[in-house]
């Protein structure tokens, strides 16, 4: 049998130009997992297959993404290589496109798994309601909402949702997939300046995210902070068993995964015994 190795990337991206995470069958479809593959496999010369932390859908960005590999030990010690994994970042710059960037490469312990060992993901969410839109610069980043909000209100709604609930009327719905989530963060913050105005920033931070639960979250509060819902509307969407749709998805632009918390690696193996338990076959998504 050939030994292997583990291997963890550090990962960013700008998710404007792909189509998700995920790679997918048509191969025209371009996707970071895909990207990322292809560049990994041409370097170590041998099948590179990812698993991520989380698997953010078409337009979300990355700053913070975490995924591992295991290749066989002789794909490392190539010249350029030499052993050293992290000969490999330089490498990989050559190969990727600009739009995505490995800024960490280090082997890790067996025990470590991307998806299952991680304790929480965290989540960046950012909007204009200026009338002329984001700033050309931001644009990428930043979702423009039409109507005027009140951050008070949001951050009520935003309150009103933190702890463990079932989620259900948040997230599209997946066969066998769990709802039920720890939303451990839920703050929204004015971070208007004269270059930027109106501008707001959500952070939401929980053990993991079903598919589309992070648009769908900021989506409730913007319904509530413009007026058109009450707070009460919270809890009556958490007593729902699937999708509402009294609540909009939110654009995805505005969405990047910042960062993902793992437990200290003697932690690492009984964390993702006890995720798998929870959580499969659902997938962690924004």
């Amino acid at each position: 049998m050939t030994d292997t190795i583990r291997l963890r990337l550090d990962i960013a991206y700008d998710g404007t130009a792909f189509h998700g995470w995920a790679a997918q069958k048509d191969p025209d479809l371009r996707t970071v997992q895909g990207t990322l593959e292809n560049a990994l496999s041409l370097i170590l010369r041998t099948d590179a297959v990812l698993t991520v932390a989380g698997r953010t859908d078409a337009g979300v960005h990355a700053s913070g993404q975490v995924a591992h590999l295991d290749v066989p030990a002789h794909s490392l010690q190539q010249r350029s290589i030499d052993g050293d994994p992290h000969r490999l970042v330089r490498r990989l710059g050559r190969f990727l496109p600009d739009d995505v960037r490995v800024s960490e490469i280090r082997r890790v312990s067996r025990d470590f798994d991307a998806r299952f060992s991680a304790l929480r993901r965290h989540y960046v969410y950012r909007l204009t309601t200026h009338q002329s839109g984001a700033l050309p610069t931001r644009a990428a980043d930043t979702a423009t909402w039409v109507r005027p909000v009140d951050v008070r209100l949001m951050q009520e709604a935003a309150t009103a949702l933190i702890g463990l609930h079932d989620f259900a009327a948040f997230c599209k719905a997946r066969p066998n997939a769990t709802t039920i989530r720890d939303l451990q963060v839920f703050s929204w913050a004015d971070v208007s300046t004269v270059a930027e105005p109106n501008l707001y920033e959500a952070t939401v931070v929980a053990d993991a995210f079903c598919w589309s639960m992070v648009r769908s979250l900021v989506g409730a509060c913007l319904v509530i902070g413009e007026g058109r819902r009450d707070v009460s509307l919270i809890d009556a969407l958490l007593a729902q068993d699937s999708r509402s749709s009294l609540i909009p998805v939110a654009p995805a632009k505005g969405l990047s995964l910042t960062g993902v918390d793992y437990p200290a690696e003697e932690e690492l193996a009984a964390r993702a015994l006890l995720t798998r338990a929870t959580r499969e076959p659902g997938q962690s998504r924004g």
